[in-house]
């Protein structure tokens, strides 16, 4: 290995990137502080009460209608409350020059995630409500199991069923580099179903590649904006990154820690829930679809709680798969230049505050990846010394 990679002096962010990630934490902090405040305000006022009888009067008095009605009436709720933080959002890109989109661009995007969050949550509310009314005693349980087989289901159809609502993909014409991409992960033991190019530049200027998909759906996305500025081998140290999920089996086990948290959430769900009816009285039954709320705020909570050791674990896994790609590429400078580029065209800190990096971060400070490569570089050449 050359000396190049010692001597490159460590890049520092700019007061420009400093202040924008500043401000869109702000902005997620606003976001769940907003969010918590609507259903602290519904439980403490009874209005989950007036809505749910508002549903019920909606639909006839019919209980299955009457759910998506009140999931409606709540989500479109506070759709309208955090409406200025989204538009917020849209505009803070804009300032930073970092999206692409028209502003009606941005309203239809609203409009259709929207309607899905509608849809899919009117789906997981009716299951569970479904359950609770059947199996009163041991509902969590049976709650747990449900919704653990739907999370893996949504992995799977993620890719050919939620994605393309909102973005266009298309088989990825560059032969040699799909070539070059699907041997590194059939060196990974992995089988991909396809390469496409992910158009993301219709929206965004930040650049992106992920591994999709679960069995038959599982696929390489590339965004077009890493396609036209990234090298083949920056492209390939990317996935290589990705790949190195795979190979450490990082989605079974976070599926296997989304299984322990679920199920720590449903039983303090149970708890809360029964205290509710049996101890306060504020529900007369734990089948009164009013209380979601309440099951909402407590799995708010409990995800506030555990942010910090769940990003840990995050952080500790990309790490791997960070070691994973050292291994898998012919040279680190790629990974090096890549993450560098990828600070700069995405505006990401390089080396954020420690206590930002422990609570807000679920990848390590590009700054620390920067280092791990080049010393996994100069222990490579020792070692071939």
């Amino acid at each position: 290995m050359s000396n190049a990679i010692a001597t490159i002096p460590a890049a520092t962010d700019s007061p420009e990137t400093r202040q924008y990630n500043r401000l869109r934490r702000w902005l997620g902090v606003a976001d769940f502080v907003l969010g918590l405040l609507f259903l602290l305000v519904l439980l403490a006022t009874g209005w989950n009460g007036t809505l749910r009888d508002l549903a019920m009067h909606g639909a006839y008095e019919r209980y299955t209608l009457a759910v998506v009605l009140y999931v409606l009436m709540l989500m479109l709720i506070g759709k309208v409350l955090g409406l200025g933080l989204d538009y917020y959002g849209f505009r803070l890109e804009h300032r930073y020059n970092l999206s692409n989109q028209k502003l009606r661009a941005w309203v239809w995007d609203e409009t259709k995630g929207f309607l899905v969050g509608v849809a899919l949550a009117s789906i997981v509310v009716e299951l569970l409500y479904f359950i609770i009314r059947e199996f009163p005693q041991h509902w969590w349980l049976i709650a747990w199991a449900a919704f653990l087989a739907l999370f893996v289901l949504m992995a799977q159809l993620a890719p050919v069923v939620l994605f393309p609502i909102f973005y266009k993909f298309e088989p990825l014409d560059n032969a040699e580099l799909k070539s070059r991409l699907v041997t590194l992960s059939e060196r990974a033991g992995t089988r991909v179903r396809g390469v496409y190019k992910w158009n993301l530049s219709e929206k965004s200027k930040k650049a992106n590649a992920a591994l999709t998909g679960l069995g038959n759906t599982r696929r390489i996305i590339l965004a077009d904006t890493l396609l036209e500025h990234y090298s083949a081998d920056e492209i390939e140290a990317v996935l290589a990154h990705e790949l190195g999920h795979h190979v450490h089996r990082h989605i079974l086990k976070s599926i296997a820690v989304q299984a322990l948290i679920t199920l720590l959430g449903f039983w303090a769900a149970n708890w809360v829930l029964h205290y509710a009816v049996e101890r306060t009285h504020m529900f007369v039954t734990v089948s009164d679809f009013a209380n979601l709320p309440l099951l909402v705020l407590v799995s708010t909570v409990l995800s506030f709680l555990l942010l910090p050791a769940l990003n840990a674990y995050s952080r500790y896994n990309e790490r791997q798969a960070d070691r994973y790609a050292f291994q898998s590429i012919a040279s680190v400078e790629p990974f090096i230049s890549s993450m560098n580029k990828l600070a700069d065209q995405n505006l990401a800190e390089r080396s954020p505050a420690r206590w930002v990096e422990w609570f807000f971060q679920s990848h390590p400070a590009i700054s620390r990846r920067v280092v791990a490569a080049e010393a996994w570089a100069k222990q490579a050449a020792t070692a071939r010394k």
